[in-house]
């Protein structure tokens, strides 16, 4: 399997060391926007909670009460925005956090000295 690329924001500089550009500001609002649903959030939870990191969609649409398509819908933005890799097997897909993509958008919004 090939190695996740990051999400765009981690390509910015934190917002308190430089003012974002309009490309960059676009990158991280779509990122933004792909975590600022409920069911997203608890997905990136439900994935990187699983045993080994990855889950099946079939173990995803139970805990969070939704159906099938539409959970499938969800994990799509979450792989269009860099948070989620997916992996067929069979008829199954397999997703898995993308590692670092997280801490890159909180590196971005970071305040603190540890930038």
């Amino acid at each position: 399997m090939p190695t996740p690329t990051p999400p765009a924001p981690a390509c910015c500089a934190p917002l308190v060391r430089a003012p974002l550009g309009a490309e960059d500001a676009a990158a991280l609002a779509r990122t933004l926007k792909a975590v600022a649903d409920p069911a997203r959030l608890r997905l990136l939870s439900l994935v990187a909670a699983h045993d080994g990191g990855e889950a099946c969609v079939c173990d995803l649409t139970e805990p969070l009460g939704l159906s099938q398509p539409t959970v499938s819908h969800h994990l799509k933005v979450l792989v269009d925005a860099g948070l989620l890799t997916r992996e067929k097997r069979g008829v199954w897909a397999y997703f898995t956090l993308v590692p670092d993509a997280l801490d890159a958008v909180a590196d971005v919004l970071r305040t603190g000295a540890a930038v």
